[in-house]
């Protein structure tokens, strides 16, 4: 993925921030023996920190390839909206189109979890994430509706290692330049144009600040 200085995150706190409030992605190894890459669109838990925690099928061909080469990319986006070339010029004739999007990949050394508890804990904290209502029932790892099922999955924490994180909103153009793009998003209303929209305001009113190592810079 190409990140222009102008594009990549300020600091950690901002991908974080972003990352704490999406919850599914693309999980991405290594095919096996020369084969294609494996994706699988899943939901996760991430805890804000350094850590991914996710549950799948037992016959997901993912786990063959992590077996292989215990390596994932996590990669998520959001907040995407087409810009057409007439937006981005004064003449329809000579502007550039683009995307508006925000994305964060992490790269994660991977551990299959096999365990019944370990297992069963993995699904406690997702649960707990995606159904706060505390309606699921008891998970545990002998007992209550789900353990019978237990054999049926594998666990997985992604240890993240790395992380390449961007918001591409135009960032090195003009302000009255944004701002345009941002009334045009506005007046469009578009599913996408909202929350792009928001990204693109939110990076205009904190300004550019130089961005975190971390974080990548393209």
């Amino acid at each position: 993925m190409l990140i222009h200085p102008w594009d990549a995150a300020r600091d950690n706190d901002e991908w974080r921030s972003w990352l704490r409030t999406r919850d599914f992605g693309l999980i991405a190894a290594n095919g096996v023996d020369g084969g294609p890459p494996v994706v699988v669109p899943t939901h996760f838990l991430y805890d804000g920190d350094r850590e991914v925690l996710l549950h799948l099928a037992r016959p997901n061909p993912i786990w063959a390839a992590l077996e292989a080469n215990p390596v994932a990319v996590v990669s998520v986006h959001d907040d995407y909206a087409y810009i057409p070339s007439g937006w981005r010029s004064d003449s329809p004739e000579d502007g550039v189109p683009t995307s508006y999007y925000a994305t964060v990949q992490l790269t994660c050394a991977a551990t299959i979890v096999d365990g019944a508890e370990d297992k069963a804990e993995i699904l406690r904290r997702q649960l707990a994430h995606h159904e706060p209502d505390g309606t699921y029932g008891e998970v545990a790892a002998d007992s209550g509706p789900y353990h019978r099922r237990l054999p049926g999955i594998r666990g997985l924490r992604l240890e993240v290692l790395g992380v390449r994180a961007k918001f591409k909103y135009d960032d090195h153009r003009p302000v009255d330049f944004r701002e345009r793009v941002a009334g045009e998003l506005a007046g469009r209303d578009l599913p996408g144009d909202v929350a792009a929209r928001e990204q693109q305001l939110r990076r205009m009113r904190q300004g550019r600040r130089p961005s975190s190592q971390d974080a990548g810079s393209g």
